[in-house]
C-alpha cells in the first residue's frame, strides 16, 4: 500500500508550456535572429522586424540554428524540382520559428503574426503534459499519482520479476522471455531516446546501457521517466526488475526544449533502426479542463508532426502514446484545423493526406486478477485511453511493474524506488517500445536490415493477441492487438524470393529513354536487369542505369533510363528479382 510521502518524494512538476508557432510562407525569403527579421530578396518584413525586435519577443529558428542547413538539403534533394515528401518536409521544417514571450500576449502576437504578407501560419499549442490522468468521473482509480511507502529499503532490493507479468507469454504478456532465447533478442544494438521531462539514472536497476539525458535540461520529478527507463531496460540482474530489452541502450531527450526541437534533437542521434519514444500529450480540441479529458497525440500540432515525420524519414521508429483523454481519434472534430494552422496541414489521425509514421499506442487492461486487481477484460481498451483507426497496438495501461515511485519498495533514497502500478498509455508505450527493440536486435544479430516504420506498424497489425470487448468498450473502438514477440519475430524474419518481368520496350537506333515504376515496399531487396529480346549477335545491345526514390517509409520507386547501343530497333523486357527483405 502506499505510504505518506517523505524526504526523498519530488513536487510534482508542471511540465510543458503552451508555445507559440510562427511558419513563414513557402514562397517568400525570410530570415529571423533573435533580434531581427529580413529578407535577402527585399521583401517587406517591417512588421516582422517590429515583433521580432521586441525587448520580450525572442523568435528562433524551432528546429536549431541549422534552419539553412535544412534549407540546403532540401534545395539538394529536389534539384530539379521534383518534390518528395522527405524533402518538403525539410523545407517546412526551415520555416518554422519559435515565439518566445509572455504566454499572455500569445493570442495578440499570434493574431498580429497572421496578418503579415509574408506568414503562413502562426498558432497557440496549449501546455503539454506527461500521460497521466487524476481520478474524476471516468476512472476509479488516479494513475501514477503514486507515493513511496514509509520506512527503509531492505539492504538488498528482493527479485520484482515475478510481479511484472508483461514478460510472460502472451496472450497475458508479449513473451519477452521468448525474445531473449534468440541472439539479439534483449535488444542488442539497437538504441532508444525517451522524450519527456525527467529521469532518474542513478537508480539501482539503470546502471547498464544507459545513455543519460542527450538534449533538454532534466527534472526533479522524475518517477514516471524512471518508470519508462525501467520497463524497457532495467537491468537483467537477481534484483529488482527486468527490462523488455535489457541490452538496448536508451536515452533522453528533455521537453525542456519547445516538444519539436526536442523531437529532433532526439532524431539526429539516432540511426535507421533505432527507436524515439514520445510520452506526451496535450489537450485537444475537445479537452473539458477537467484533468485530461480530452488530450490528444501530439502529432495532430503540425511542428510536431514536422519533427516526428523527420524521424521516420531518417527509419527511425517513432512509438508515440495516443493520449489518457478518452477520444476517439476517428471522431470528424479533429478534421479542423485550429487558428493559425498552416494551408498544407490535414487530419494525422486519417493517415491519408498526412501520416506522421508513427506508431501510436493505446492502454489495454491487463489480465484480471495482476497484483488482486481486475480493470476488466484482459486486452480490452481502458476506460481513459484514446481510440480509433490510426491506433497501432496496445500495451498494459494498468498494473506495470517497474523503477520509480516507490509504492512497492520505497524508503528515503528514490535510486532504491519501485511501483507495482505504472499505468496510462504511459506504460503501454514503453511496452511497445521494448518489443520493437527485441525484434530489432534480433534481425541485426541475423545480418538483416532492421525494421522500418511502415513494416513496423505493418507486422504490429498482423501479430499480437487481440483486443477484447468490455462492457460499454466494444473492440471497436480500436486500441490494437498487444504484440507477441513469439509471433513477432518470426513475421519480422521471414523472407522469400521471386523474380518476373515488370514491363517491355522498345528502343529506336541509339534512344535512350527512361521508365518509372511505383509502390514496391521499401523493405524489399529489389535488383533490375534489362535483357534485349531482339538477337543481335556481336556485340552489346543496351545499357541502363537504376535510379531509387524512397516516396514514403512505406514505398520505394525505381526510375530505369535504358539506352539502345546499336544502330536498328532494339526490343527489350525489364526483369525484377526480389531477393528477400
Amino acid at each position: 500500500m502506499a505510504g505518506q510521502g517523505n524526504e526523498g518524494h519530488a513536487e510534482r512538476t508542471t511540465y510543458g508550456s503552451a508555445e507559440l508557432i510562427c511558419v513563414t510562407k513557402a514562397d517568400s525569403d525570410v530570415r529571423i535572429t533573435p533580434r531581427e527579421a529580413f529578407s535577402p530578396r527585399g521583401e517587406n518584413v517591417q512588421g516582422l522586424h517590429e515583433l521580432a525586435s521586441s525587448p520580450d519577443v525572442v523568435m528562433t529558428p524551432l528546429f536549431g540554428a541549422d534552419a539553412e542547413r535544412l534549407r540546403g538539403r532540401s534545395a539538394e534533394a529536389s534539384p530539379n524540382g521534383e518534390v518528395d515528401v522527405a524533402t518538403e518536409n525539410l523545407d517546412r521544417m526551415a520555416r518554422c520559428y519559435h515565439v518566445d514571450a509572455p504566454e499572455s500576449r500569445f493570442a495578440e502576437l499570434a493574431d498580429r503574426l497572421m496578418r503579415l504578407e509574408v506568414v503562413e501560419a502562426a498558432y497557440v499549442k496549449p501546455r503539454s503534459e506527461l500521460a497521466r490522468v487524476m481520478e474524476d468521473e471516468r476512472t476509479t482509480e488516479a494513475i501514477n499519482e503514486m507515493l513511496p511507502v514509509v520506512g527503509e529499503a531492505p539492504a538488498v532490493t528482493p527479485d520484482f520479476t515475478s510481479h511484472q507479468g508483461y514478460l510472460g507469454a502472451a496472450p497475458a504478456g508479449v513473451d519477452a522471455a521468448f525474445a531473449w532465447t534468440r541472439p539479439g533478442g534483449r535488444g542488442t544494438g539497437v538504441r532508444i531516446i525517451d522524450c519527456e521531462w525527467g529521469w532518474r539514472f542513478s537508480h539501482e536497476d539503470l546502471v547498464q546501457n544507459q545513455g543519460g539525458v542527450i538534449a533538454g535540461t532534466n527534472s526533479s520529478d522524475s518517477n514516471h521517466g524512471t518508470a519508462v527507463l525501467g520497463e524497457i531496460s532495467g537491468d537483467a540482474n537477481t534484483m529488482g526488475i527486468t527490462g523488455i530489452s535489457p541490452d538496448a541502450v536508451i536515452s533522453a531527450s528533455s521537453f525542456s526544449e519547445p516538444t519539436a526541437t526536442a523531437i529532433k534533437s532526439a532524431a539526429d542521434r539516432l540511426s535507421p533502426g533505432d527507436i524515439l519514444l514520445l510520452e506526451i500529450h496535450r489537450p485537444g480540441p475537445r479537452a473539458t479542463g477537467s484533468g485530461q479529458q480530452g488530450f490528444i497525440a501530439v502529432e495532430w500540432w503540425p511542428d510536431d508532426y514536422l519533427a516526428i515525420r523527420y524521424a521516420v524519414n531518417k527509419g527511425v521508429i517513432v512509438v508515440e502514446a495516443a493520449g489518457n483523454g478518452a477520444e476517439n481519434l476517428d471522431d470528424t472534430v479533429y478534421d479542423a484545423p485550429a487558428a493559425g494552422f498552416p494551408a498544407w496541414w490535414r487530419n494525422p489521425f486519417r493517415r491519408d493526406g498526412l501520416d506522421a509514421g508513427a506508431v501510436l499506442v493505446g492502454a489495454g487492461a491487463p489480465p484480471p486478477g495482476t497484483h488482486g486487481r481486475d480493470w476488466g477484460p484482459d486486452r480490452s481498451r481502458l476506460d481513459f485511453s484514446n481510440h480509433g483507426a490510426c491506433l497501432d497496438a496496445q500495451g498494459w495501461g494498468r498494473e506495470v511493474t517497474t523503477t520509480g515511485y516507490g509504492d512497492l519498495q520505497g524508503g528515503m533514497n528514490p535510486d532504491f524506488w519501485y511501483t507495482d502500478r505504472f499505468s496510462g498509455t504511459s506504460s503501454a508505450s514503453p511496452m511497445v517500445t521494448g518489443s520493437l527493440a527485441c525484434v530489432q536486435g534480433v534481425l541485426k544479430a541475423a545480418g538483416r536490415v532492421p525494421l522500418s516504420p511502415a513494416r513496423a506498424r505493418e507486422i504490429l497489425r498482423a501479430t499480437g493477441a487481440p483486443q477484447q470487448d468490455a462492457p460499454g468498450r466494444p473492440a471497436s473502438q480500436r486500441i490494437g492487438n498487444r504484440p507477441d514477440l513469439r509471433a513477432l519475430i518470426p513475421m519480422a524474419l521471414r523472407t522469400q524470393q521471386w523474380g518476373g518481368v515488370q514491363f517491355h520496350g522498345t528502343l529506336a537506333a541509339g534512344q535512350t529513354a527512361r521508365w518509372f515504376t511505383h509502390s514496391w515496399p521499401a523493405h524489399w531487396h529489389v535488383v533490375w536487369t534489362v535483357v534485349p529480346t531482339s538477337p543481335q549477335p556481336g556485340a552489346p545491345q543496351l545499357t541502363w542505369r537504376v535510379r531509387t526514390e524512397r516516396s514514403s517509409d512505406r514505398f520505394a520507386a525505381y526510375w530505369i533510363d535504358v539506352t539502345n547501343k546499336t544502330g536498328a530497333p532494339v526490343d527489350f523486357e525489364a526483369r525484377f528479382d526480389v531477393l528477400g527483405w
